[in-house]
């Protein structure tokens, strides 16, 4: 059987034909963008008649799909919410959850600002709007330019609870699809500021802040130093079975576990 894997938009995936050799699997952009493709690949070079369609979409897509029975996979940076799991068990099915592997959100200015440190509070300040220019954190004066995810996005919920007090975003900040779009804006934004995940801290165009003195890494998201770091998670419709639970026991392998250190995640043993 011809294989092939698929990077599928929010347009693209609209419905989908779940079979024993094809995974379906939808969700988070943390996960989707970079890791799982390359777990897919690793695992088609071992079972060459399975096919993939990945759909890295946010979070909240994911957990959906598992309920509406659309995927097999959800992939989430974030826990399901008590109302979604609530959704799921009103149509019969129970969520589980496993950790696919640890991450942590980096603050990320433009390579040119001199910006040399935050602490957690200003990180808040600057994020919900209470400051809107760099001079007041220790930067050059210039207008703030906030870059965050969109709200189907499990990174932006928990970048709120972990980084902002659950308080809102600055009506100024703008909404990006992914963490790729937030380099990009940031890398060519002299003002610009955002949050991203390990997996791209090594972009061109932009420099990672340290918050109160620790950058995120594997030490200090395993040590908890970092202060905004989370698991991140695969989602199914009950116990797994079949091609799902088998491509998940892969994803938690050593093989699989050193293929997510190489992506910038941290392995979860």
């Amino acid at each position: 059987m011809k294989t092939s894997l698929l990077i599928l938009t929010a347009v693209t995936l609209l419905t989908t034909d779940v079979s024993a050799q094809r995974l379906v699997i939808k969700g988070s952009d943390t996960l989707g963008a970079k890791l799982v493709p390359q777990l897919a690949e690793e695992y088609r070079a071992q079972h060459p008649s399975v096919s993939f369609e990945i759909a890295a979409e946010g979070s909240t897509t994911g957990l959906t799909a598992i309920t509406n029975g659309t995927a097999d996979i959800g992939m989430s940076s974030r826990m399901a919410k008590p109302t979604e799991i609530s959704a799921a068990q009103a149509k019969g099915v129970e969520m589980r959850a496993v950790i696919v592997a640890y991450d942590g959100m980096a603050v990320i200015v433009n390579s040119r600002n001199p910006l040399a440190k935050l602490n957690k509070r200003q990180v808040e300040q600057i994020f919900t709007g209470a400051v809107s220019d760099w001079s007041a954190v220790g930067g050059l004066p210039g207008k703030i330019s906030l870059y965050t995810r969109n709200t189907s996005s499990g990174t932006y919920s928990d970048w709120k609870e972990l980084a902002m007090n659950k308080k809102d975003y600055a009506k100024s900040s703008q909404k990006m699809a992914g963490n790729e779009q937030i380099v990009a804006e940031v890398a060519n934004n002299p003002n610009g500021i955002g949050y991203v995940g390990l997996a791209y801290l090594q972009e061109a165009g932009i420099k990672v802040v340290p918050i109160d003195g620790h950058l995120p890494s594997e030490g200090s998201v395993r040590s908890n130093k970092y202060p905004y770091a989370r698991p991140t998670f695969y989602y199914t419709r009950g116990e797994p079975s079949g091609e799902a639970a088998k491509f998940i026991a892969f994803t938690l392998s050593p093989v699989g576990q050193e293929i997510a250190r190489k992506v910038g995640f941290v392995p979860t043993n």
